[in-house]
């Protein structure tokens, strides 16, 4: 009776162990790179992701010591060479699955701020790494992945 009552129970805590590692979300910050296209007409700048070459927003870990909408920025201008005006509050977040070096995955929240391009430079650190593309929303939102984020494209555009 006692060696299963205490199988039992290191069963349980092995279980529980597992699904607070697996539920913990981490945080990301991404910024939502846009420009006006003539007076009325909107695009929304994309990239690809080193790895999987799909369209996705810049995004990065948060960086002690500075703002999560100023860390969205700082993504934007590595990855896509973009700087601007950026919004101090998310306009929306969503979840996504990051694939880690080793395979693992880590499970983030991603806390997505508008920024309005003011400048593209034509160098920036992680040029030679990824491509960047100017889309209207309704196509910018078709190539993306994560449904989450599409309903962020479609619900700002909206906004615009």
């Amino acid at each position: 009776m006692n060696k299963n009552y205490n199988r039992l129970r290191l069963m349980k805590k092995h279980t529980s162990e597992r699904r607070k590692s697996t539920s913990a979300r981490q945080i990301q910050y991404a910024a939502l790179p846009y420009r006006a296209k003539g007076k009325s007409e909107l695009e929304i700048m994309l990239v690809t992701s080193r790895g999987s070459r799909r369209w996705i927003i810049p995004k990065g870990w948060p960086k002690r010591g500075i703002p999560p909408h100023d860390t969205a920025a700082k993504e934007a201008f590595e990855e896509a060479g973009v700087v601007g005006k950026v919004s101090k509050r998310p306009i929306g977040s969503y979840p996504y699955d990051k694939i880690l070096k080793k395979g693992n995955t880590a499970s983030c929240r991603v806390q997505v701020f508008a920024l309005r391009v003011t400048r593209q430079h034509k160098s920036w650190p992680e040029k030679d790494e990824r491509q960047i593309g100017w889309y209207p929303p309704a196509e910018a939102a078709r190539f993306i992945q994560e449904p989450h984020l599409r309903r962020i494209i479609r619900k700002f555009a909206k906004r615009r």
